[in-house]
């Protein structure tokens, strides 16, 4: 769990993760499927008596009147409606908060060691610490940042988020996701996409986990456009993988958990909420192995803007920004001649939250730990530290493969606002600014 594996390695998949063994390949595409035959309706959607006795249930994402080309939905036959349920009661949120947060957050850069597996029964949901948000999860714009830390599986325990999708990054432990529409299994250097209103149950295979939640409130996560790079390159869609159909006939007590309005709700079942035998639709959760990405990068000189490396991005109101992009800083060749190759010091008009999964990310020498994070929020100064400046503006410049790591980013055109939690614990390294102190001067002073 804790010990690093090639990219070649990593980007090895079992036979049970490829296409025609637990998963249907594609983004977005249209998928048809059933866990028994001659489940899924032939020629119609809602027929009089669907077979088998099983209801029809339409999931919709996107209003139905959406282009087509945006619209997004699924068909689910199941054994029993998704309404059966008790009345939903408020429970306590724990340390999980959504935008817009009360909150005074400072221009300064901030920065946060992993967080501690905690020793009491935690599960996904139990799990889960808002470190920041952003937009108004009543308006539907913006996202939360949150990071989890579970010992447990969710067991008789469902959920599903009303606010938004989920885009999941675990960096420590396999996760087991069951959903209305099947499995999915997902490592660290995977990560996997939950549609909003999809109810799903999180089990442990490892043991305890950690990583990172990007929840969006805003456009479903879409692929960049490719512009000039033309029709292939960055994240394929092919690499996309949506599962097959399988279904829970389980008739016992359980609780399904909702996040509406920023707030938890719970609500007793007689039966589990993944019972649905059969489907076909667009709006599906998906896993993506992240070393399929292929990334582009100069070939002549200067560091490229980080927008290359887009695996997905949520579209803002404003043309060609995002509510939120998901960047990844895979394994790569640098060749660029005469040329800072680290990212370069820079001020942004968007905000950027990093995480790292595994390795050491290449612009910042220390303190940067897998299953960390740091906030550099919008116009706040930041750049390689002291360590890697010295070190690339005199390294030798051949050819040079960055290897064994991956860093990622969700970047937004919002303000991060922090949380409470976030700004009080222990994990917030309180010296992060002495990164950048030691930084020489170079430029010579003016005689006297």
């Amino acid at each position: 769990m804790g010990t690093p594996t090639t990219s070649s390695q990593r980007d090895t998949q079992p036979v049970s993760d490829r296409q025609g063994s637990g998963y249907q390949s594609g983004f977005a595409n249209h998928f048809a499927s059933e866990a028994v035959a001659g489940a899924l309706p032939v020629g119609r959607n809602s027929p009089q008596m669907p077979p088998f006795g099983l209801y029809a249930e339409l999931l919709s994402g996107t209003a139905f009147t959406s282009p087509r080309v945006e619209n997004r939905r699924t068909w689910t036959y199941r054994i029993q409606p998704s309404a059966m349920h008790r009345p939903y009661r408020r429970i306590g949120n724990g340390r999980l908060l959504s935008a817009p947060l009360a909150v005074q957050t400072t221009p300064s850069q901030l920065r946060w060691n992993p967080l501690t597996i905690p020793r009491e029964r935690t599960d996904f949901i139990d799990g889960l610490i808002t470190l920041g948000a952003n937009g108004d999860v009543r308006l539907q714009t913006g996202m939360s940042v949150h990071l989890y830390v579970a010992n447990a599986s969710m067991s008789d325990r469902y959920f599903y988020n009303a606010d938004g999708e989920m885009l999941i990054v675990p960096q420590q432990g396999r996760l087991h996701l069951a959903t209305e529409l099947g499995l999915i299994d997902i490592a660290p250097g995977e990560i996997a996409v939950i549609p909003c209103g999809m109810r799903f149950r999180v089990d442990l295979p490892d043991g305890p986990s950690r990583g990172y939640v990007c929840e969006n409130y805003g456009a479903m996560f879409r692929l960049p456009e490719l512009g000039p790079l033309g029709s292939n390159g960055l994240a394929n869609p092919r690499d996309f993988l949506s599962p097959v159909a399988a279904y829970e006939d389980r008739e016992e007590a359980c609780e399904l958990l909702a996040k509406f309005q920023g707030h938890l709700w719970a609500a007793e079942m007689s039966h589990s909420p993944l019972n649905v035998v059969a489907w076909h639709g667009n709006l599906a959760p998906y896993k993506y192995n992240l070393a399929r990405f292929m990334t582009v990068g100069s070939i002549s000189f200067d560091h490229p803007d980080p927008s290359i490396y887009t695996v997905l991005t949520s579209p803002s109101e404003v043309h060609g920004t995002a509510n939120v992009d998901f960047v990844i800083f895979p394994p790569r060749w640098l060749v660029a001649e005469n040329t800072f190759r680290p990212p370069w010091f820079h001020r942004n008009a968007m905000t950027e939250l990093m995480g790292l999964v595994y390795g050491v990310y290449d612009a910042k020498a220390e303190g940067f730990m897998p299953g960390g994070a740091s906030l550099h929020n919008r116009m706040s100064a930041h750049g390689p530290d002291a360590q890697t400046c010295e070190q690339a503006s005199n390294a030798a410049l051949a050819p040079h493969k960055i290897e064994d790591t991956m860093a990622f980013m969700f970047e937004s055109r919002f303000t991060l606002s922090v949380s409470d939690h976030a700004m009080g614990t222990a994990e917030l390294q309180s010296d992060y600014h002495e990164a950048w102190q030691t930084i020489p001067r170079r430029f010579p002073r003016k005689p006297a």
